[in-house]
């Protein structure tokens, strides 16, 4: 073989290896964002975990086991053969579940029984939210490690389509608990989708234009996903804001006895009767409280159990008897003053009691349905609330201290403040000091845009108005962040008093307020939101609903007005008779008849005070109406993005610039931009850029520069056989004189790039982006 043979073969030898690395290379880089994209897999459901944790406690226990297992997962990914692993993960996951079962209290009893573990496991696959769950920061952090390690094993093994199952088993664990959001499981899902295609690349092999297709054909997928609900008639985007959807009733929005309350922005009000009482007082008709505050909204945590006689309160109390008849078609909750103790006549099989002593059907209740409940009320003195000190019951200390730890902080410094400006030295004096600040601070308005993030701390720091249920959770996060138990409690205020002992209860008349824990005393309420002074505005609600033909406004008692009672006490300033009763608060002092209203002057939905009504949704600061829309001027909202329209909004960028690159389209505007815009360093460099940007413009409008042509050659030879113009001709004297001579002088730099930049401007017009061929 000649020596030129021998040459060529050992440079075809070279050639292919050199092709081999490369391609291994590019293999290499298609499994590491295989890696990424499981990655953002685990994420999803990850994040679920690390929102529990921060609402319960735990998140730099979390973060630490996290960070844990992913070292170890990666350590033994090359040691572990794939049925090992496997075992290591299920004996992970087991140990978690015990560990989550002995933290629970007399846990001991079913710490035994797999069926129970596994039954209650899968319970949660049917809808229910985990932080429902008593101990739910035990088991978050139980499942944790085998959430993390089972896929991120199987993904640094290569097994691709094992390690999306894992990920994705436990990102729809979550799915069907409802925890994940609709935008976090769909980019969960297209994540899991690039791990499947990043991974057939890394095995087969594939071209950087391939890898912008699949970036393209993602994005799309997320677009069109994330739009496909903004159409016209059809509900509102969870992305894009301004969907046509009206906002929901106060009732829809909060009053119901499900097991979570979900803070939304604005509400309206209904007029419609909902139910009536017979009762020998009036008071807050209690629907259900919620211990647990996850930054969004409440959740009730615990079971319910069947209905049973429950004691009274351990302090001083009153007996209230009240009969309940429904007046909608359905009723799904069972409305009675706190604390009810025994349902006296009603469906007693199917009654239940929630985790935290409410009464509610099994089902609906009926139009024309009654039950009657027998209620122990606290009636307590201001003395006895003053006295009450802080011994709290462990029990109560573990379920209504909780505080998302993200704005923990932020919330207890501001509330210290306001505790120190009033002098207030005990829990009582604490709660009737947030009470007045938030009454004092914060206008009361149904048209109000719900912040991102967690609720109370946006309108504690930066919202001006709000409705009842933004000034309740403020006022139990306040409270809480001082050590003082308080819970979420929604329901109705009395109502319109029609007779001395009957009461006509509207759908307006919903509300939410704070029950606070005193020692030896029991649940106390408060209701830190403003009252409303103008009747007007309710009795032209109903007024209008009455012109309307609406029907249901009115029972055949409350068209007839409002009951006055007949007193020798004097008269307050609506002429309404004054009687000494317990006030909101529990405490003694003067009120309208009713208890738990104090000196709020409610409204009368026909337009008279009245003992109870509401007087909750009237006006904002400016005397408007709470009306039923955010949006008076029919336009989209405008204002920060959401953190879904941020992700969104990034992945569309990502999208577009994969297509710009597959395209060629952002390679001909990086030239561009590069041809027309030069910064300025330093004369020689200056002038070796101009000089390369004239070139670049000489190359598309005559010829490229030939290898081993020089740059005066260059020009000479264009400057022979074409019209170059003579500023061409002066640069490239410039470059000489600069880069041969050492004349580096900043005039010269000066005359070079703005020669350049005129030829640039006159040959290359603001519309000729890009064109890669010649004029």
């Amino acid at each position: 073989m000649s020596a030129d043979g021998a040459n060529s073969d050992r440079a075809s030898a070279n050639s292919a290896v050199g092709r081999e690395l490369d391609l291994g290379e590019v293999a290499v880089s298609y499994h590491w964002l295989a890696v990424g994209s499981l990655a953002v897999v685990m994420a999803t459901y990850l994040g679920v975990l690390y929102h529990v944790t921060d609402i319960v406690g735990g998140t730099t226990t979390l973060l630490a086991l996290v960070g844990a297992t992913l070292l170890a997962g990666a350590a033994v990914a090359r040691r572990l053969r794939l049925a090992q692993a496997s075992a290591l993960a299920a004996g992970l996951l087991a140990l978690g579940l015990v560990g989550y079962y002995v933290a629970v209290p007399s846990a001991y009893l079913v710490a035994a029984s797999v069926g129970k573990i596994v039954a209650d496991n899968v319970a949660l696959l049917t809808g229910l939210s985990v932080l429902r769950m008593t101990e739910v920061g035990a088991w978050a952090l139980g499942v944790a490690p085998a959430m993390v390690f089972a896929p991120w094993y199987l993904v640094l093994r290569r097994r691709y389509a094992l390690a999306v199952g894992a990920a994705g088993t436990a990102m729809g664990f979550f799915v069907l608990t409802g925890d994940l959001g609709n935008f976090a499981t769909l980019v969960g899902t297209l994540a899991a989708a690039a791990t499947l295609g990043f991974g057939t690349l890394a095995r087969r092999g594939g071209t950087s234009a391939q890898v912008d297709t699949l970036a393209v054909v993602l994005v799309v997928m997320v677009v069109l996903a994330s739009t496909a609900t903004v159409v016209p008639g059809g509900g509102a985007s969870p992305i894009i804001p301004g969907g046509g959807a009206s906002p929901p009733t106060v009732e829809e929005a909060f009053v119901t006895s499900g097991d979570r309350v979900s803070i939304v922005g604005s509400i309206r009000l209904s007029p419609k009767v909902r139910f009536t009482v017979e009762s020998s007082d009036a008071d807050y008709w209690r629907v259900a409280a919620y211990d647990r505050y996850d930054g969004n909204g409440w959740i009730r945590t615990g079971e319910g159990r069947a209905y049973r006689a429950q004691p009274a309160p351990p302090g001083r109390s009153k007996t209230v008897t009240q009969t309940v008849t429904v007046e909608v078609e359905r009723m799904g909750a069972m409305p009675a003053a706190w604390k009810p103790t025994r349902l006296q006549s009603g469906d007693r099989d199917n009654t239940r009691v929630t985790s935290l002593g409410a009464f509610e059907p099994v089902g609906a209740l009926r139009q024309g349905e009654s039950y009657t409940v027998v209620s122990r009320v606290p009636n307590p003195t201001t003395r006895q609330l003053r006295a009450a000190g802080t011994d709290y019951p462990d029990r109560v200390e573990r379920r209504y201290l909780q505080l998302p730890g993200s704005s923990a902080d932020r919330i207890r410094q501001r509330t210290d403040k306001i505790v120190s400006e009033a002098g207030a030295e005990t829990p009582y004096g604490t709660a009737k000091a947030v009470e007045n600040w938030l009454e004092s601070n914060k206008r009361y308005s149904l048209d109000v845009s719900r912040p991102d993030g967690n609720i109370a701390e946006s309108f504690i720091f930066e919202m001006e108005s709000g409705y009842c249920t933004y000034f309740a959770t403020s006022m139990v996060t306040m409270l809480r962040s001082q050590g003082i138990p308080a819970r979420f409690a929604v329901g109705y205020t009395p109502g319109q008093r029609v007779a001395s002992d009957e009461w006509v209860v509207r759908g307006l008349d919903s509300h939410a307020w704070v029950e606070v824990y005193f020692p030896e005393v029991g649940w106390v309420k408060f209701d830190p939101t403003p009252s409303a002074p103008r009747q007007q505005i309710e009795g032209s609600q109903v007024q209008q609903a009455r012109q309307s033909n609406i029907s249901d406004v009115d029972t055949e008692e409350s068209e007839e007005g409002t009951w006055t009672p007949t007193t020798t006490a004097t008269t307050t300033e609506s002429g309404e008779g004054a009687t000494t009763g317990p006030t909101e608060n529990g405490t003694t002092g003067p009120t309208t008849s009713a208890p738990g209203l104090g000196d709020r002057r409610p409204v009368n939905p026909g337009g008279d005070a009245l003992n109870g009504t509401l007087g909750r949704f009237t006006t904002t600061a400016d005397g408007a109406g709470g009306g039923a829309s955010g949006d008076e001027g029919g336009g989209l909202p405008i204002g920060p993005p959401s953190r879904e329209q941020a992700v969104l909004g990034a992945l569309v960028v990502v999208g577009l610039l994969a297509a710009a690159r597959r395209t060629g389209l952002l390679d001909r505007l990086r030239r561009a931009v590069w041809l027309r815009w030069q910064p300025r360093r330093d004369p020689e460099t200056d002038v070796t850029r101009a000089f390369d940007r004239l070139e670049r413009l000489l190359a598309e409008e005559y010829r490229e520069r030939r290898p081993g042509e020089s740059r005066r050659e260059y020009l000479a030879a264009l400057a022979a056989n074409a019209d170059v113009d003579d500023r061409a001709e002066r640069v490239g004297a410039i470059y000489e004189r600069v880069r041969y001579a050492g004349d580096a002088e900043e005039r010269l730099a000066e005359e070079a790039v703005s020669l350049v930049d005129e030829l640039v401007s006159e040959r290359r017009g603001l519309l000729d982006v890009g064109e890669g061929g010649g004029r």
